[in-house]
């Protein structure tokens, strides 16, 4: 442990407090003699979307964060893969959690396989950099630093060695939590959530290994935005899970590097927000709530009703077309007169709201990767990731039954229209589909909107649509959209 003395207290806090002032003073900051004399305790570091347990002692400590950087080709979409850089080997990186006034000793280790030096500044750190220029360290090394958590609050740490859009863009960003001293309110539930965009040299959803692309990271032009790290990552087996009548607490931060996020959960309010993520008084009752690249969130919310609530970035492009879509599930009985549902559903024959037109706007794919390597691709691999599919995107106006509804939208079961076109029912989904059409003898006009989707997304949907419900139709394979697609350019 080295000598120097650390900061007794700022300067300007002192001079305020001697003047009468009623502003706190920050607590007190350790020399090396005193820190060696704190309880040593080792930090429990945990993966997205997990946290680690409030801190349940009332005295400050010697808290250990070994923290190991490693780069690692993960799934980001369906198909497709990514070099990222980790901090613990998730994106983002291990939430780390200590108390105000803890001695932090912050250990990076940089893995031998590595192939670039790394750094950490923590946005809790009173010091040059945050600890970036002090935890600068090349592969197979280890850098250790040391600071006082003098301010309670969520803070953002990432590396910072140059090209610094590079390393967050590639995933290195997570929080840090400063638990005040007298802890945060119990909730059933806490939560951790990070969005960040990935600059691919490929567009959305292109199958294969892809590249970091500097030009579009300068343009500031993300192919995908995420939470988590990836498509689908808070969704499926990922979802956050809760009950009805229980308080959920979503630690939120924004990697960035570049995009502010407009964080909001479809169907909640926020009942509490600790604006930016700060100790200070706090916001109730909040749809949505603004965190800048770099910054962070605390929300609150209580569950009422059962079901699946989208959480979005609210900049909905980026939900709907990129992957910032995730789910909190709700399961239980539901409070009495919070939510009828659907009371009724009648003919309506226009007139009314004369120019009122509905669009429901297309939802990405959950994130999943059932086809091992080498492994060919079968058609029951195909109804499984095409099921998905069309939960996220088709369900809404076509049903769960594939009847659609009565006038309005067709039918895919047992639909003519679809199964006289078979492969050739690919453009559809790429191109999209407006006017009047004929199904089993009934005519449907109305607007299906492009979607979003890889050649493989494409083939998935269409093969389960033609073999449920009835249908028996074959299957679409990942070439023969590629071919209906070369064909409309």
């Amino acid at each position: 442990m080295h000598k120097r003395r650390f900061l007794i207290a700022l300067s300007a806090a002192a001079l305020l407090g001697a003047a009468g002032c009623s502003r706190p003073l920050p607590p007190h900051a350790y020399t090396a003699d005193e820190a060696a004399a704190l309880p040593v305790e080792y930090a429990l570091l945990t993966p997205p979307p997990t946290v680690p347990g409030a801190i349940r002692r009332d005295h400050p400590a010697h808290v250990i964060v070994d923290l190991e950087v490693r780069e690692l080709v993960r799934q980001l979409a369906d198909g497709v893969t990514y070099t990222y850089w980790t901090f613990g080997g998730t994106v983002p990186g291990l939430f780390i959690r200590v108390r105000e006034g803890d001695y932090v000793e912050v250990r990076l280790h940089n893995h031998p396989s590595s192939k670039m030096p790394h750094n950490i500044d923590l946005h809790a750190v009173s010091g040059p950099g945050g600890g970036a220029a002090a935890s600068f360290t090349a592969p197979g090394h280890t850098s250790t630093f040391a600071f006082t958590a003098m301010n309670p609050g969520l803070y953002v740490y990432h590396c910072a060695t140059a090209p610094v859009p590079m390393h967050v863009g590639n995933g290195m960003y997570g929080l840090i939590l400063v638990e005040p001293k007298g802890g945060l309110p119990p909730v059933d539930h806490e939560y951790y959530l990070m969005q960040g965009e990935v600059y691919t040299a490929g567009r959305y959803g292109e199958p294969g290994l892809q590249a970091f692309d500097p030009e579009k990271a300068a343009d500031e032009r993300p192919p995908y935005v995420v939470f988590n790290g990836s498509v689908g990552a808070v969704s499926g087996d990922g979802a956050l899970q809760a009950r009805t009548g229980e308080r959920v607490r979503i630690f939120f931060g924004d990697g960035g590097p570049n995009l502010t996020s407009s964080f909001h959960v479809i169907g909640q309010i926020f009942s509490t927000v600790y604006p930016e993520a700060g100790m200070g008084p706090v916001e109730h009752n909040v749809q949505t709530t603004t965190v800048p690249p770099g910054g962070a969130t605390i929300v609150e919310l209580t569950t009422r009703v059962p079901g699946n609530f989208a959480i979005v970035d609210h900049a909905l492009s980026r939900a709907f077309g990129k992957g910032a879509l995730g789910l909190l599930a709700v399961s239980g009985p539901a409070m009495e007169g919070v939510f009828s549902g659907k009371l009724s559903d009648a003919p309506y024959s226009g007139g009314l709201f004369e120019g009122y037109h509905e669009n429901v706007a297309p939802a990405p794919l959950a994130a999943a990767d059932d086809l091992p390597p080498g492994a060919p691709l079968t058609k029951a691999i195909q109804l499984k990731r095409g099921q998905r599919v069309f939960n996220a995107s088709c369900i809404a106006c076509h049903q769960a039954n594939g009847k659609g509804l009565p006038g309005v939208y067709p039918p895919l079961a047992g639909s003519d229209f679809l199964r006289e076109r078979g492969v050739r029912s690919a453009v559809i989904p790429i191109k999209g589909l407006s006017g009047a059409i004929t199904v089993n003898g009934k005519t449907y006009n109305n607007l299906m909107p492009p979607q979003p989707y890889s050649d493989a997304q494409i083939a998935d949907v269409l093969t389960f649509v033609m073999n449920s419900w009835g249908n028996d139709w074959g299957r679409v394979l990942p070439d023969d959209v590629k071919q209906a697609r070369a064909g409309l350019n």
